[in-house]
Formats: structure tokens, C-alpha cells, sequence
């Protein structure tokens, strides 16, 4: 393919233009002959008709160091038609297991004696798009750890099979035993993670902490830093609890009722004139979000306290119950990693359980987006890649392959270069 760089005659004064054309044109050269040649994870003899994850030849590390010209490349890609893999590549990936295994890495994570002493459990609760969620279970998986999947029952045939063609494939991941329909911002949301609670206590894994993930979370540590991380907790969790304003305590001093919305999400628990009475057991309330890191002794705690199961009956006619569930839990006196009622505030900025970037806090706390923004909220871009790494949380919340698929490519190679080299160090 033969592209020529044309430009008009430019006298001596506009040297400056011509340089700068020039060196936009390279740019221009060099991306195009990356951007027609789509990288895959290679094919294997026999299998030929099988289609495995795309990748995009880009520099991560030119990436990572801020270069002009590889953010160039990764900004003509967003331009481009994006490659998303439906949901029946992966089915078809996946019926062969040592195929899918072997062409992913699975095989390959290594983990250290400390990683293997301290087991992490997941909860991935997903709706939609199959290779995200690959991806995300590709980039938090390690042999010893253990992974519950809970889908949304009105999720496609596909996604489904897909879902259940994971755990076929790996022995540490399941699909939760207690499946939900759910409904934005109603109690189905917190079941789901229940649910699967429920079921990685009584897995044989003896898992230290629990982390819940949605399909649009990724991961800024490689496991080995997180266990380290972990510990230094020292059997506290981690999660945003805070006094709820007068604003947000209507989302659970008035019963809701689950009804049919004329948008996106087709229904939604409406705030009703009825008052509810006081929460059970004198508790006090907390608000923060449905994103948590809990120690094994809160999870255990939670499943046979009456107390709980009381406050959880008590939520279930209430908005977003997985936002105040949690946050107050984590307050009773005497739970296990219990935060003081007297203790200040923990918010989304101090709790690294989540890195989400809100609109209206670009600039005063945090750089500019460079993804897009949806309802407020940042869908990180690759200029952003740096920043994400090296800012102190665990994961970081929101990412989409639709948006900028060379952040997820990086974001990838960045934590399992990080794995293999801290790995290696500490058996050298």
C-alpha cells in the first residue's frame, strides 16, 4: 500500500508549518501500516476456524512514557471501526479448553510461596460482553485463588453459554449456585454478590479477603502486589462508608417500589410517600458504594449473624441497598475489621477498593479524562495509562473495549510484566 504525504509550496517563513506537517504526516505513515495489521494471539494447527483475541501492534511502554507519537497511533485507533469480539468467539474459543487455555496464558501465571499462602476470592457479577469479562478474569486469575461468576438470568443465550464455558474450562472458577434477574439499583444487585458469597465461604479454598468486580473494572495491581497490599491490612476491609447527607437518606427512609421506566434501564425502584420504619437492631447508617474488599472474618460473620440477615430483609424495599449494605455493616460494633462509628469519614477518594473518575473533579484532584464520559463518569483512555498505575488503588472503574481498547491491551501487559518480574525477584 502506497501512501503519499502531499503538501502545498510553503515559503521559507513557514518552515515552522512545513516541520510541523512533516512530522504529523510521519506519524500518519507509521500508524497506518500498524493499523491494517491487527495482531491475534496466534493460531493453533487444527484449528483454524477458531477466533482469537485481536490485539493492536502498540508500543505499551512508549505508551506508559507519555510519547507523542504512540498516543497518536492509540488515538487514530479509537477513530477507527474497534475490534469487539462478540460473545460467540469466545463460545467457540472456549469449546476447546486446552486450546483456549494455552492461546490466553492461563497456563503460564506464575505465583510466589507469599501468593500461594494467601488465596484471594472474586465475585464477578457481569451482564454483557464476554470478552471484557475474559479479560478481566484473565487479568486477576492465578491458579491458587478462586472465582465465583454470577450472570444476569436475562443475559443472551450466548453470553450464558460463554459464562459457563469458563468455568468448564478453568477448575478455580464456578458460576454462582443462586442466579438473579437484576434490576439497576434495586436489592438484586446486592443478592448477586451474596449469592456468590455464599458460595466462596463454603468453597475448600480457605481465601483471605474477597474483592467484587463488575464488567467494567479492571485491575491496577498484579496479584503479587496486591496480597501485599492485603496484608497490611491486617484483617480490615476496605470500602467507602461515610454519614449520608439528608439528600441521601431518602434512598432508605421511604419504601420504593420496583417500576417500569420509559429509558435505559426499563425499571427502577421509585421512592414512594410511605415511610419506613427504623432500621433493625439500633443500627446506625452508612452510605458508600457497592465495591468491597472483605476479610474472610466479616464474610463468615455476615453469613450467620442475625443481625445481618434482619438489616438485608429491612433493605430490600429501599434504593441501592448494596451502597449502604456494606458502608454500615462495617460500623457495628464488634464486627470483624469493625471501622469506629466515631471514625471520620472513609470516601471514594481515600478507599482503594475503586479508582473512579467523576467530571467535576478533573482538574482540582485528577487530570482529564482522556476516554469519554457517560453520566458523569470517566471511561479511561490510554493517555491515561501512567496515571492509572502509579496512583495508589486497586482498580480502577470505568473501562470499555468500545472506547479505547490499547488502554485494556496495556493495562494487560503492564500487570503481567509486573507479575513475572516480582515473581522472578523474590525466587532469585
Amino acid at each position: 500500500m502506497k501512501i503519499r504525504c502531499a503538501f502545498p509550496r510553503l515559503r521559507k517563513k513557514n518552515s515552522i508549518s512545513l516541520s510541523l506537517l512533516l512530522v504529523i504526516c510521519v506519524i500518519v505513515l507509521r500508524y497506518l501500516k500498524v493499523s491494517i495489521t491487527i495482531e491475534t494471539y496466534g493460531t493453533t494447527s487444527g484449528y483454524s476456524d477458531v477466533e482469537l483475541p485481536h490485539r493492536y501492534n502498540i508500543d505499551c511502554n512508549a505508551i506508559y512514557d507519555m510519547e507523542p507519537a504512540e498516543l497518536g497511533k492509540s488515538l487514530v485507533i479509537r477513530k477507527q471501526a474497534v475490534v469487539e469480539e462478540q460473545d460467540k468467539s469466545l463460545v467457540n474459543l472456549i469449546s476447546n479448553c486446552p486450546q483456549f487455555l494455552r492461546s490466553r496464558g492461563y497456563g503460564a501465571v506464575q505465583v510466589s510461596e507469599e501468593e500461594q499462602a494467601f488465596p484471594l476470592a472474586y465475585s464477578l457479577v457481569v451482564h454483557k460482553s464476554a470478552s471484557m469479562v475474559e479479560k478481566i478474569l484473565r487479568a486477576v486469575y492465578t491458579p491458587n485463588n478462586i472465582y465465583c461468576i454470577h450472570y444476569d438470568l436475562k443475559s443472551s443465550e450466548l453470553f450464558r453459554e460463554s459464562m459457563e464455558g469458563l468455568a468448564r474450562c478453568l477448575p478455580n472458577v464456578f458460576i454462582a449456585s443462586k442466579l438473579e434477574a437484576v434490576t439497576y439499583a434495586s436489592v438484586s444487585r446486592l443478592n448477586a454478590d451474596l449469592n456468590c458469597l455464599s458460595d466462596l465461604i463454603g468453597s475448600e479454598v480457605k481465601w483471605r479477603y474477597v474483592i467484587n468486580l463488575c464488567g467494567q473494572d479492571f485491575p491496577l495491581r498484579s496479584n503479587i502486589e496486591l496480597v501485599a497490599d492485603l496484608k497490611k491490612l491486617r484483617g480490615g476491609n476496605m470500602m467507602e462508608t461515610s454519614r449520608p447527607s439528608e439528600y441521601k437518606k431518602q434512598r432508605f427512609f421511604f419504601h420504593h417500589e420496583l417500576q417500569n421506566v420509559s429509558f435505559e434501564y426499563q425499571q427502577l425502584p421509585v421512592k414512594t410517600n410511605k415511610t419506613k420504619g427504623p432500621p433493625p437492631h439500633g443500627i446506625q447508617m452508612f452510605i458508600g458504594s457497592a465495591y468491597f474488599v472483605l476479610s474472610r472474618e466479616f464474610v463468615t460473620y455476615m453469613n450467620t449473624s442475625a443481625l445481618a440477615r434482619d438489616f438485608l430483609v429491612w433493605s430490600n424495599d429501599t434504593y441501592s441497598p448494596d451502597e449502604h449494605f456494606w458502608a454500615t455493616l462495617t460500623r457495628v460494633p464488634g464486627v470483624p475489621g469493625e471501622v469506629p462509628r466515631a471514625q471520620a469519614d472513609i470516601t471514594d477518594l481515600m478507599s482503594k477498593t475503586r479508582l473512579v473518575k467523576w467530571n467535576y473533579l478533573e482538574g482540582p484532584l485528577y487530570p482529564s479524562c482522556t476516554g469519554k464520559h457517560v453520566r458523569s463518569v470517566c471511561i479511561y483512555g490510554a493517555g491515561e495509562l501512567r496515571w492509572l498505575l502509579n496512583f495508589g488503588s486497586w482498580f480502577a472503574n470505568k473501562v470499555d473495549v468500545k472506547v479505547d481498547p490499547v488502554l485494556i491491551q496495556c493495562l494487560e501487559d503492564k500487570l503481567q510484566e509486573k507479575q513475572r518480574l516480582l515473581v522472578k525477584g523474590m525466587k532469585s
